[in-house]
């Protein structure tokens, strides 16, 4: 009954808004027929109903669905392992690439094709908030490994000086013309979609940049500061699935109505396990350990430091009765990792718990299509987000140290003052020497 009344009830619904629309359009010379097309990413009437019942080890599907994502999985992680061994570079170009494809798909979201076509160019106008956002971000983010990089050519150097220097003006300006062609691009009876899309793309670059910022500072702090949370979450996803596949049978969340109390804790030991022996694995690799002070694509080599450098442990005496061993290597790193292993799998995958909410607020099932199996770019991303935030602030809380070597003052000196300010900073310099001499004879 309930069934025939919602039919019912929406054909009424349709009928009034054809009516409606027949009446507003008459003096137009012809009428177009309104077609309501579902989304490819759109819920389907059966999924919407879902009360937190359809679970996975339930699913008569799951096998072929398993096999579609563990195809896609295999070809997104050759590719990824390609670009990590590439380097810093490519990483950041990768990261700017699945920007651009999510901040698509959060665009697409709330847009409406009728108004677009009153609209034109407007859709422009969000890329141009989009292009300053990140030319603001990553300017302040390599702005010193830029200037590090053309320090032996004069002409680059005093280019990219200028530019680090009123890279803000430059952004500043940039976000006034936007602002000002959002004000000339208003239309009558157009306001609310237009300044609803204006606020939507202000948080999209909220939502896209807090991410992508701290990823790439990871990136260039070290790929090691990057990869191993990156994998630490593809790692909880992957165990979740797996266990939830053979053994989920408890719900974990209504927003989720997949996901399992069984899925979760076995994910939860899987991933911290996995963090204590992939940082010991990647620690090992200079490549991956090294952080990049310039923008160049060399190999890269400098002393890793007492956090991945082995420290011996004695084994108890009674595990050197049943085993060969009698001590064993660890790297310091590892007992860090072992807490991004832990916020991987209970705090990052609220992450995933809010994209849900979000998709069922929308009624979208994903937000694309781009990855078979997995959905779009942003579904990929969602505890990724809250993952690479949480890499950054750690680093910089319990293991960056600050230095204060010769490079880095130096670089500090060629990257802030001009050559004037260097020639009277070496003057005071010499100065300051010749007094300590007399005063030393």
């Amino acid at each position: 009954m309930n069934h025939i009344f919602c039919n019912s009830g929406v054909e009424q619904i349709t009928v009034i808004a054809m009516h409606k629309d027949h009446n507003t359009s008459s003096s137009a010379p012809s009428t177009r027929r309104i077609r309501h097309r579902r989304r490819s990413n759109e819920i389907p009437h059966e999924l919407s109903k879902l009360n937190g019942t359809h679970l996975l080890i339930n699913d008569q599907d799951k096998y072929k669905s398993m096999w579609i994502r563990a195809h896609s999985s295999l070809w997104m992680v050759g590719g990824f392992l390609v670009i990590i061994y590439l380097g810093h570079l490519y990483i950041w170009a990768t990261v700017v690439v699945i920007q651009i494809f999510m901040a698509r798909e959060l665009f697409n979201l709330l847009r409406r094709a009728h108004e677009d076509r009153r609209l034109p160019g407007f859709r422009l106008l969000n890329w141009h908030f989009f292009f300053t956002a990140m030319l603001f971000v990553y300017g302040r983010i390599i702005s010193q490994r830029l200037v590090n990089t053309v320090t032996s050519d004069k002409f680059f150097y005093r280019l990219v000086s200028g530019f680090v220097k009123y890279q803000m003006v430059i952004c500043y300006f940039l976000y006034i013309a936007g602002f000002m062609w959002f004000i000339l691009a208003l239309k009558k009876k157009m306001y609310e979609y237009q300044f609803g899309q204006y606020a939507w793309t202000h948080m999209i670059l909220i939502i896209v940049f807090t991410q992508s910022a701290f990823t790439v500072a990871n990136i260039f702090e070290g790929i090691f500061w990057f990869l191993l949370p990156a994998s630490l979450i593809a790692i909880n996803d992957v165990a979740a699935y797996i266990f939830g596949f053979f053994f989920g049978k408890t719900p974990l969340i209504k927003l989720s109505p997949k996901k399992t109390w069984e899925g979760f804790i076995g994910a939860s030991v899987a991933t911290v396990i996995s963090a204590f022996v992939l940082a010991n694995i990647l620690g090992n690799f200079q490549w991956l350990t090294c952080p990049r002070k310039d923008l160049s694509a060399g190999w890269l080599k400098c002393d890793p430091g007492p956090l991945f450098k082995a420290e011996n442990y004695p084994l108890p005496g009674w595990i050197s009765d049943w085993f060969p061993w009698k001590e064993i290597s660890v790297l310091p790193v590892q007992w860090h990792a072992m807490w991004l292993g832990l916020f991987a799998s209970i705090i990052a995958p609220f992450g995933g718990f809010f994209a849900s909410g979000f998709k069922r607020a929308f009624k979208i099932k994903d937000f694309g299509d781009s990855i078979p199996g997995h959905g779009g770019f942003t579904d990929r991303m969602d505890c990724q987000m809250i993952m690479a935030v949480f890499a950054y602030i750690y680093h910089q809380s319990f293991v960056f140290q600050q230095d204060y070597s010769v490079e880095t003052v130096l670089d500090q000196i060629l990257g802030s003052l001009t050559l004037e300010e260097q020639q009277i900073l070496y003057l005071k310099l010499r100065q300051i020497f010749q007094e300590r001499q007399l005063k030393g004879t």
